[in-house]
Order: C-alpha cells, then structure tokens, then sequence
C-alpha cells in the first residue's frame, strides 16, 4: 500500500516537514506494509519557504531588513535547488507576527523590508521568484517594497515620501530611473489565492485593513490613499489596478508587484505542487493524508488540504484530512475530492495542551486510520 502524506503545518506547533514525519510514525505503528512518501505542502503562505527548500535541497540565507516599522531584524530568504530561483515569504519582512498586537497600524507600516529580500536576492544571482504574500502586516500597496528597489517616489516639493500607506496621499511622482536593472531580467510569480481587488468595498483596505489594527476611519483614508496611488501607477506605468482580482492580497502589494515588475499571480499550492512534483507521487497512491490545524468552510477557498484532494480526486485516490480543530462548513470539502476529515484531539484538553501534544496525536490519529484501512485490506 502506496501512502502519500502531504500536509501543511500545523501553526503554532510543528512545521509541515514534523506534521508529515508524525503522521508517517503512527502509520507504521500500525503496518509494516505500507511504503510513506512525506511531501510537505503550503500554500503560499507561512512555511512556504520552508518546504521549497527542503523539497528542492535548497538552502536557506540570512538578511537583515527592515520590519514594518523600520526596525532593523534579522530574516531570510530561500534558495532552491537549482541556484538561481529564489523564494521570499513577505511576512518574514512585513509581516504581521513581526510587531506588537498594541503597534499594528497600517498608515505606518512598510513593505520596504520585503523589497530588500528581493534586492539580496538579486545579489545572490537569483533571477527567477517565488513570492508568498500571506500574513502581511502593511498597506502600502509595495510602496516600501518600490523604495528599497531605488525607485522614487516624491511629494509635490521633489522630496521622499514616508512609510506606509498613510503617506500616499502626499505621492505625487513616481520616477523609476533608478529602479534596480536587474529587475527588468528577472522573472516573478506571486503565490497568491485571494482574490481581493486593490481598491473598494472588497478591497485591500476594506478586507484587512482591520485585522492589520485599522479603524473605520483609517479604513477609509487607506483605500483614498491607494485609489490616489493607482491613479499614479496608471499614469506612470499605462496599467489600471484598481479593479483587478488579486491586486489587493497583502494590502495592495500584489497590484504594485504587477505594475512595477510583470509579476504573475498564480494559486500557492499550485506552486508548491509543481516544484514537489504532488502529482506524480499521487497519481499511483492508494491513500492521501493531508491536514492542517483548523479545517472549516475556508479551507475549499484555496487551502492546502483542498488542493491536496483536488490533486488525488483526478486519480480517484481517497483523501483523510487530519485537522487540530474542525469548524463548520466542512461538507463542501467532500465536493473538491475529500473522503473524510478528523480532528486528532482524541479527549476534551485545553488548546495550550492540545499544541503542546500535536506530534504525539497526530501519530495516534494516522495509526488509528491505518488499523481501519489495515482491516479492510487485509493487512493486520
């Protein structure tokens, strides 16, 4: 019995590599006859880095950058396995979990971080990026990001504008002259599954500007400022973000990576999937077991189980989702390829306990579905 194991982390606990490996331990608890294949999956978002490295026997290189409030801190970037494709998780530089709950506020916060990743990626020959977009902390719409990379961007008086997507209103020329070159020569994929436009109601500013510490009423002067900063990327660059799925995913720095560096947008786990090759190891598998911490109505938008089962339901190979916590609107996750999803919290613990035991009952979990498949085909 061939079994694919292919989750996502498990935040907060363990990464996608030690989820894998758990699962794959109370697997042969159970049965010696089963061959495990362990690829670690994300979407794009947090741990992507990770596991491209891994999967790739890439590497891993430290940078110093700023965080969202300028701080210098230390964070990275990968490099995979073929030397020169680089891969950066914005939220390593910008994002979210980077500053206080009591410090989060959008008017201030940078994307300039995230553009010196691109930048020493660039020094390290890297030609070729993966961008994961999840977690930002900022609403800039990649202006940060523009200024790390030596564009310009000026006031009425010819001076540089501030950080963050509260200075906007004061843009009023954007000059590239001095953008980075060697942008022109690379190429960029943004690992994105939102599809958020940069300006209004289901915008940037709108959808998550409070969860990034914004009011109403910053609400509203953030999606001024970014409908004034698209109006000047119209003029500057002949491209009208306003409106376009997918330009307001980390607060608008999607639409400036689109505007600014011919970047395309592609589905996260998509990424991921291609550069592990999910498929082939699939395609011939008699069971998938994929998981991730919390599964609910969100997790067919786009998440790592979701596009695991979407994989193996075109080989018509089953799908056990393995979850910390199930919420409600699971069903629709049966229509996108999952057989059956199970909570491993096998007795009423608090949640500090339930983290804190994640390896020990995930191994209990996939054990117990082993006994079952083992049952059925006759292995035990």
């Amino acid at each position: 019995m061939k079994i694919v194991i292919a989750p996502d982390s498990f935040k907060g606990s363990l990464s996608a590599k030690e989820v894998g490996l758990a699962i794959e331990k109370g697997i042969h608890r159970a049965t010696n006859e089963s061959v495990t294949i362990v690829i670690p999956m994300a979407d794009g978002g947090e741990g992507t880095v990770e596991c491209l490295v891994d999967a790739t026997n890439g590497q891993f290189i430290e940078a110093v950058v700023k965080d969202p409030l300028g701080r210098d801190r230390k964070s990275g970037f990968g490099i995979l396995g073929d030397g020169t494709t680089c891969v950066i998780e914005m939220a390593m530089s910008s994002g979210l979990y980077l500053i206080e709950e009591t410090e989060r506020n959008p008017l201030h916060t940078t994307t300039y971080g995230f553009g010196q990743l691109i930048r020493a990626g660039l020094d390290q020959g890297c030609r070729h990026f993966i961008l994961g977009l999840g977690g930002s902390a900022t609403n800039d719409g990649g202006a940060g990001m523009l200024q790390a990379l030596g564009a310009k961007l000026l006031d009425k008086e010819g001076h540089p504008i501030g950080f963050g997507g509260g200075a906007l209103d004061k843009l009023a020329e954007i000059r590239l002259d001095g953008l980075d070159p060697r942008i022109a020569e690379s190429r960029f994929i943004i690992a994105c599954d939102v599809d958020n436009p940069f300006v209004g109601p289901s915008g940037a500013s709108a959808v998550f500007g409070p969860q990034k510490g914004a009011t109403p009423e910053m609400v509203r002067q953030l999606d001024l400022n970014l409908r004034h900063f698209a109006d000047l990327i119209a003029q500057t660059r002949g491209i009208a973000v306003h409106d376009l799925p997918g330009t307001g995913a980390a607060g608008g720095l999607s639409g400036g990576l689109l505007a600014f560096m011919d970047a395309q947008l592609d589905s996260g786990l998509s990424i991921v999937a291609k550069v592990t090759e999910l498929e082939a190891a699939v395609k011939d598998a008699d069971l998938v077991i994929t998981g991730e911490g919390q599964v609910d109505f969100q997790t067919a938008r786009g998440k790592t189980p979701c596009g695991v089962a979407q994989i193996a339901q075109k080989h018509e190979v089953p799908v056990v989702v393995l979850a910390g916590s199930i919420g409600h609107g699971i069903e629709s996750l049966y229509e996108h390829g999952v057989s059956a999803v199970l909570s491993i919290v096998n007795r009423p613990m608090p949640l500090h306990e339930a983290m804190g035991r994640t390896a020990e009952l995930l191994e209990q979990a996939a054990e117990q579905i082993m006994r079952i498949y083992a049952i059925r085909g006759g292995l035990l």
